[in-house]
């Protein structure tokens, strides 16, 4: 008689992230721990760059996001306000550094984006997502009231395996040049 095995797992693919300092890392991941519906909150406060590349494009990816992160320096940036997401909520970030780089980035890997990966893109952390409109609204009414603009610096890049709900980390790099984003 004949074992038959599994179908093989598809390769994941690959998440790029900006890396956000500690402190606002801590905090913005204590909005999320607190907002966030407990049974999908399975991943820390993170600022998504790109959503999916190839599997194939690893050793790339390696490459040129380690060459990035050598080069740069930290990269200024300021959460300035909220972000409606319909079901959601998110955390408004303004870069223009990081939006200069994730350009480059785009660039450079430009005929092997998705379509979500394509074009502009507006940075933010999501603190709350898939919940009811309502729920939504009141909290972007009660985060609005306390909300001040906080500056600070993305302190590198992060590439991840995206494993569904969970994300397995590949490399992070520290930005450690003198050059500006």
């Amino acid at each position: 008689m004949t074992s038959l095995s599994p179908p093989p797992t598809p390769p994941a693919p690959f998440i790029v992230t900006a890396e956000l300092p500690r402190d606002v890392l801590a905090w913005a991941d204590g909005l999320r721990r607190k907002h966030f519906p407990p049974e999908r909150n399975h991943l820390a406060a993170h600022v998504t760059l790109f959503h999916s590349f190839a599997p194939s494009l690893r050793a790339e990816l390696l490459r040129t996001l380690g060459r990035y992160a050598q080069d740069l320096a930290p990269v200024p940036a300021r959460i300035d306000g909220l972000m409606d997401l319909g079901k959601g909520t998110a955390l408004l970030v303004r870069s223009e550094g990081m939006q200069a780089l994730r350009a480059r980035i785009a660039d450079h890997f430009d005929t092997m984006l998705t379509a979500q990966d394509r074009g502009a893109k507006k940075l933010h952390i999501t603190i709350q997502n898939k919940v009811d409109r309502g729920a939504a609204l009141a909290l972007q009414r009660e985060l609005a009231a306390s909300l001040r603009p906080r500056d600070f610096a993305f302190t590198g890049l992060g590439l991840h395996l995206y494993r569904g709900a969970h994300w397995d980390e590949v490399k992070i790099w520290r930005f450690r040049g003198q050059e500006g984003g």
